[in-house]
């Protein structure tokens, strides 16, 4: 079960340590506190752990300081939605907000290689009213041979870069915890310029001991991309470890699914599931087109496998892309074929904008109907 407090409930006011100190003697049951904070207000959730069955809803409700209780029948306790649509579904992290409701982009470096390429990258951001952006320093990879990135030697430069180009938020893969504290120290030297989206990939989705210190950490929000071999279900389970240590400001990432029907894309796009991962959680939904397709291939309509698949995700209501860019593909040392070209960013976000456009006529003829139907009388 989850208790609500009042928002106005505080942790210093008597009604909170009440109702506390009354959930935390229930017998067999276990209590956990969580921050969830919207866009407006801080609100505090008490999760019971256990077994609940025999506990009365209207006797929580009754607890001084309580808004109102949810009795939880569905995996995911602390993302889930648990049919409750007064529940935030989303966070604000220096500056920029993340929802279920709106759409941000996140173009940039799969890797980060020079400085000249990094400063390239957020200029044209910034020109085309950008504030986000991804960077990759820790890049794990397949060939212990290939490229692994420059680590914590790239930071302080892209850090600094992104301050001067007004850059709120980089997305930055780690790989180990020792990454976490590696970027904050790079923050605090360079005065803290811009914000860090730690983002978890694929191939870390169930290394539950680096979600359980990601989810420790409550500095940055996470954006964890699903697993590439294993079910959603799976995916959004590990994605529930952050978040039981503490930190549920995540995003969840579409990025294809491995299998040879995905041929000749690099993955089989899984971005039918954009509405599913909305239903069953709170959690803003992103896509990663570049990491499904994997190549600058067209169709002959002249639009990039890279943009239709964008535009798939979008379409369905994603609330973030992740796309590669960079400002000369041969020399990138990671995942150039299917990085995009700067002369291609306006058409990109022009396109964005269009399929974005298209997906709120759609919520908005949906509202339409449901209202037609509520006014149908009974038969």
């Amino acid at each position: 079960m989850i208790v609500i407090l009042d928002s106005s409930t505080t942790e210093n006011s008597e009604e909170y340590r009440q109702t506390l100190n009354y959930l935390s003697q229930l017998p067999t049951i276990t209590t956990r506190v969580h921050k969830i904070q919207g866009a407006r207000q801080t609100l505090t959730e008490i999760y019971l752990i256990g077994d609940t069955k025999s506990l009365s809803a209207e006797d929580l409700r009754a607890l001084p300081g309580v808004e109102r209780v949810i009795r939880v029948s569905e995996e995911y306790r602390i993302l889930g939605r648990h049919r409750d649509e007064q529940r935030a579904s989303g966070f604000e992290y220096n500056g920029v907000k993340f929802s279920q409701e709106n759409l941000t982009i996140f173009a940039g470096l799969c890797a980060v290689d020079t400085p000249e390429h990094v400063e390239t990258m957020l200029r044209a951001l910034q020109e085309h009213g950008q504030t986000c952006t991804r960077m990759g320093a820790y890049k794990p990879r397949t060939n212990p041979y290939s490229f692994q990135g420059h680590g914590r030697a790239c930071l302080p430069y892209t850090f600094e870069l992104a301050g001067k180009y007004g850059i709120k938020v980089i997305a930055i893969e780690v790989t180990h915890e020792s990454h976490i504290d590696e970027i904050h120290e790079c923050l605090e030297q360079t005065g803290h310029p811009t914000g860090v989206l730690l983002q978890i990939g694929t191939r870390n989705t169930q290394n539950f001991e680096l979600l359980k210190a990601i989810g420790r950490q409550q500095a940055f929000p996470v954006l964890f991309k699903r697993g590439f071999g294993i079910t959603l279900n799976e995916s959004l389970n590990a994605a529930e470890y952050l978040a039981s240590e503490g930190n549920s400001r995540v995003i969840f990432c579409l990025r294809g699914v491995k299998t040879n029907m995905g041929d000749p894309h690099r993955n089989l796009v899984d971005f039918s599931h954009v509405p599913v991962v909305k239903r069953l959680t709170r959690m803003p939904i992103c896509v990663d087109p570049s990491h499904s397709v994997g190549s600058r291939e067209h169709s002959p309509d002249g639009i990039l496998d890279l943009m239709h698949a964008t535009a798939q995700g979008i379409i369905a209501g994603a609330n973030m892309v992740l796309i590669d860019f960079h400002p000369e593909p041969t020399k990138a040392l990671v995942d150039g074929p299917q990085a995009m070209l700067m002369g291609e960013l306006d058409w990109f976000l022009q396109d964005v904008a269009l399929v974005w456009d298209g997906y709120r006529k759609r919520q908005a003829l949906a509202e339409q109907h449901q209202a037609k139907q509520h006014q149908k009388p009974a038969s």
